[in-house]
């Protein structure tokens, strides 16, 4: 009997002690930040830009935004001298706090890219607790204002900054050509011994103020959308130039980031005859040292299938498979090369170069440092290898060309 009372004494002086939510925040309390938008205005001065999701409209679902009779994002911009002032500012037009643990793109345009550059902004997310860095998504905005691309209203995604995100997702798995960096990625290669970061841009086609509207997802075919291009590359953490295409591909091939991509090499007197499908790649860098000047080695190795095929050509005869393996690894090795001679004429190591000097040998590397982007970086010999393998040949061994003639003779 005494042990029961005593437990019971127990649980009572807990319940006493235990607190309560003490910072604790009601939902109705609060306005949900999705996306967070930058820009410079005529007097050089932050304008920030906040989508603000519309309870009322999301409340059946993020998914499809066909029929809703109300918008499914609010948009307030401020203007202000550093985020901090802004953040607060923009309290003055809210009936709710703003809250931005749910904020999952963060939006730069190019101008403050160039002029101000990414060090002061990213100095204040990585403080703010509310920023999820590690899951925050950042792009730059080309050739339009950051908050353009958060205003279009867009018809597969209720929110656009779920769209931006999406359209985002799908190029990097598709087309090989564009890069998902979130926040702490880009904190990381901008702190890192010898790495610049790259960041994927995105443009806005149409006209940005009919994208406002309404009655623009009322249309079978958009006249205003968001759309991947580029990859910005920075240096000293400004933006200071664009690369596209098989160039950024290069890019991505040197920095192990193409999940997926097509490649098509040229067949006898035909162009593009024959589209390879990667399926994966595995990219390995090392550094070599010779009287204190290093040397670079690219090993890529890449594994696909035959996607297309537009002319004449056996399939089956294993002579033919490995003559179109070694014009594929000259494909890509030109991909490569090209990308490493764009990014040392810009003197910006974006590849993490100096990284493996760093590793290989700590003391040269304390010796070529300051000079490393400017000067060793710019002058580097680097060498490329490619091994290419066709792992199938996809439903159909010889392509429909091949069979109509033997049909024909």
């Amino acid at each position: 009997m005494n042990r029961k009372w005593f437990f019971l004494l127990l649980l009572t002086i807990n319940a006493f002690l235990l607190s309560g939510c003490w910072s604790k925040r009601e939902l109705t309390d609060l306005s949900i930040v999705s996306a967070y938008a930058l820009d410079l205005n005529e007097e050089g001065q932050y304008v920030a830009t906040v989508q603000i999701v519309n309870p009322g409209s999301v409340a059946g679902g993020l998914q499809g935004g066909g029929g809703q009779s109300l918008a499914p994002i609010i948009v307030y911009s401020v203007t202000g001298d550093n985020l901090s002032d802004m953040d607060a500012r923009i309290t003055k037009t809210l009936s709710r706090t703003p809250y931005y643990a749910h904020t999952n793109l963060i939006i730069i345009s190019d101008e403050l890219a160039k002029e101000k550059g990414l060090l002061p902004i990213l100095d204040e997310l990585e403080r703010d607790s509310e920023f999820r860095t590690s899951t925050t998504t950042i792009i730059i905005a080309k050739d339009t204002k950051a908050q353009n691309l958060i205003r279009t209203l867009t018809d597969m995604e209720k929110l656009p900054s779920l769209q931006l995100n999406k359209t985002l997702e799908t190029a990097e798995k598709n087309l090989g050509e564009n890069v998902t960096r979130h926040v702490h990625d880009v904190v990381n290669d901008i702190l890192s011994t010898g790495k610049e970061p790259v960041i994927t841009g995105f443009t806005l086609n149409g006209d940005p103020e009919q994208g406002k509207k309404m009655e623009s997802l009322q249309l079978a075919e958009l006249e205003v959308f968001p759309q991947a291009d580029g990859l910005a590359v920075f240096k000293n953490g400004k933006l200071i130039n664009w690369i596209h295409g098989e160039t950024a591909r290069g890019t991505l091939w040197v920095r192990n980031e193409i999940k997926m991509t097509i490649t098509s090499i040229n067949w006898k007197k035909e162009k593009k005859a024959i589209a390879y499908k990667v399926m994966r790649q595995k990219t390995k860098v090392s550094a070599t040292i010779t009287n204190g000047i290093p040397k670079i080695s690219i090993s890529t190795r890449a594994e696909g299938d035959i996607a297309e095929v537009k002319v004449p050509i056996n399939l089956t005869d294993v002579h033919v498979i490995e003559n179109i393996e070694k014009e594929l690894e000259k494909d890509i090795k030109n991909e490569i090369e090209k990308a490493v001679r764009h990014a040392q004429k810009d003197k910006s190591d974006i590849f993490g170069f100096g990284e493996v000097v760093h590793r290989t040998d700590p003391k040269v590397w304390k010796k070529i440092e300051k000079e490393w982007d400017n000067s060793t970086f710019a002058e580097l010999e680097v060498d490329v290898k490619v091994d290419a393998l066709i792992r199938r040949t996809g439903l159909r061994n010889n392509s429909l060309h091949t069979t109509l003639k033997k049909e024909g003779e």
